[in-house]
């Protein structure tokens, strides 16, 4: 490179206007004439200390896209490894062809911080012709390029990457690599991913201390929205009690009408948890959920009346209001109080006659004080 052995390079004195507005469009249309002999000029101030130089010179490079490539294509398989790095990222925003076989030559590499690079760059090119090299990389021995095939193999929706981004998934060490095989997966748009990710929710390497790093994963089940309703509500009879809390809690996001019987079993649940999960879930549908609720009123078990208290609560109209009422004098006191405060909870106002006589009632203070303070919601 010329900037390396100090040979006098004529379009470094158009890099250094870039820098100046006034003279920017003047420097840019020297340094698209120079062509190949600007590449390594505009590659030394890509890696020097002047960050905005460093980004325009990076554009620059973009800008004289299939003049700049063979250039680029030496210095990505000799250059220092993190001018490497920089001109994967320069290859892949050219977005053009014959960026393809430097990039997959070098995502074969030496360097695994190239290789990393390399894969996200064929992703942005996206040419199908890439994805056997980063299938091939979901084995690499370093994490961080098992992460970065990851990402960039499901962007081609290819259904060749699915068995392997399942593999990952479900069975690399590394949580990071796992949480962008769900991301490729998701992205990929393949409904044959859903499986593999509810599968991956079935695993206890999420549960245990990673809860929040489960995040990527319910994400992606989410994201397939309506051709994940089926096989959640299915989850929602799995044997494992967070699975089926999860499965409860993906469907009220999702919000598919198919889902409001299975959840209202799940109200049932014999885990209080689950139970609850389901109400939360079950109260995203409003008025299409009261039957459901209202059966569960009637429940011999108080946790079930309980769950279903916590479902009206967040529906809005008189016959939830009148379904919490009756709560009120039920034989179990907890369901008593959390009918009150329900009753708060709706910000309906006609719930205030119903209240007021259990304000003014001084014989049981526990409850007269609970009205009360659910009155003060709806004032």
């Amino acid at each position: 490179m010329d900037w390396l052995i100090g040979k006098k390079d004529e379009s470094k004195k158009w890099i250094a206007q870039l820098s100046d507005p006034s003279k920017r469009a003047q420097a840019a249309q020297e340094l698209i004439r120079l062509g190949p002999a600007a590449v390594d000029g505009l590659m030394e101030a890509v890696v020097g200390r002047d960050a905005n130089l460093a980004t325009m010179s990076a554009q620059m490079l973009v800008k004289l896209g299939t003049t700049a490539i063979p250039r680029l294509s030496e210095l990505l398989a000799s250059a220092h490894p993190e001018t490497r790095q920089r001109v994967a990222d320069i290859l892949g925003e050219t977005r053009l062809p014959g960026a393809l076989p430097p990039l997959t030559q070098a995502a074969r590499g030496q360097f695994f911080t190239v290789r990393a690079r390399a894969a996200s760059a064929l992703a942005k090119i996206g040419d199908p012709q890439a994805v056997p090299a980063l299938i091939e990389l979901l084995g690499d021995k370093e994490p961080t390029v098992r992460q970065a095939a990851a990402l960039a193999v499901g962007t081609f929706k290819d259904p060749r990457c699915l068995i392997r981004l399942s593999d990952v998934l479900l069975e690399d060490p590394q949580l990071e690599v796992r949480q962008a095989a769900a991301q490729g997966l998701a992205q990929s748009r393949l409904a044959q991913s859903v499986p593999y990710l509810l599968d991956a929710m079935d695993d206890s390497f999420w549960w245990y201390g990673r809860e929040g790093a489960a995040k990527p994963l319910l994400d992606a089940i989410l994201s397939f929205g309506a051709e994940a309703v089926l096989p959640l509500c299915e989850y929602l009879r799995h044997t494992e009690g967070n699975v089926r809390r999860q499965a409860a809690i993906l469907l009220g996001q999702i919000g598919d009408v198919r889902a409001i019987e299975p959840l209202g079993m799940a109200l049932y649940d014999v885990h209080i948890e689950v139970g609850e999960a389901a109400a939360q879930a079950l109260a995203g549908y409003g008025e299409s959920a009261l039957e459901v609720f209202e059966e569960a009123t009637r429940a011999v078990e108080s946790p079930i009346r309980l769950h279903a208290l916590t479902g009206l609560s967040r529906i809005q109209g008189d016959r939830a209001l009148a379904l919490i009422a009756n709560l009120i004098h039920d034989s179990d006191r907890q369901v008593q109080r959390r009918a009150i405060q329900a009753l708060g909870a709706t910000g309906n106002p006609n719930a205030l006659p119903i209240l007021e006589p259990i304000a003014a009632d001084r014989g049981d203070r526990e409850l007269s004080m609970l009205a009360r303070e659910a009155m003060s919601q709806l004032s």
